[in-house]
């Protein structure tokens, strides 16, 4: 499932602007489907610095920008973005929205409350902080 998203997402990312530019490119996809699955292998594996490594490497490639990587809640529930919340939490925030954290966790908004109440989240001025997402889904 993470190695299709990857695949997915590199297509439409990378490689269809490649292919409008530059024309056929018949060979790319079957390379890509490769590459998906060793970023799969290594972002699922026991490394936890070669899957952080790997997560940077695509998070900066697949979704560049100016500003600071912020996807929108629903990426979060991906994949890719569950591969994210659990290895990295979110690479450029210390602490998200209760929607977001609900989303990173798969629980709704009204049960990250319930858990920030519980102790099981860390609250702050921003939301809840990331940390205590990371370690709530590492648990």
């Amino acid at each position: 499932m993470l190695a299709n998203q990857i695949a997915a997402v590199i297509r439409t990312r990378l490689l269809d602007p490649v292919e409008i530019l530059f024309g056929d490119a018949a060979d790319l996809p079957d390379r890509v489907d490769a590459l998906a699955r060793e970023f799969a292998h290594v972002i699922e594996g026991d490394d936890e610095q070669a899957a952080v490594h790997a997560l940077a490497r695509l998070i900066g490639a697949l979704y560049p920008g100016d500003g600071p990587f912020d996807p929108p809640a629903d990426w979060w529930r991906t994949p890719l973005g569950r591969a994210t919340a659990k290895r990295v939490g979110h690479p450029a925030a210390r602490s998200v929205s209760y929607s977001v954290a609900g989303a990173m966790l798969g629980v709704t908004k009204q049960g990250v409350h319930d858990l920030v109440r519980r102790g099981k989240l860390v609250k702050d001025a921003d939301g809840v902080t990331t940390d205590s997402v990371r370690a709530r889904l590492n648990a």
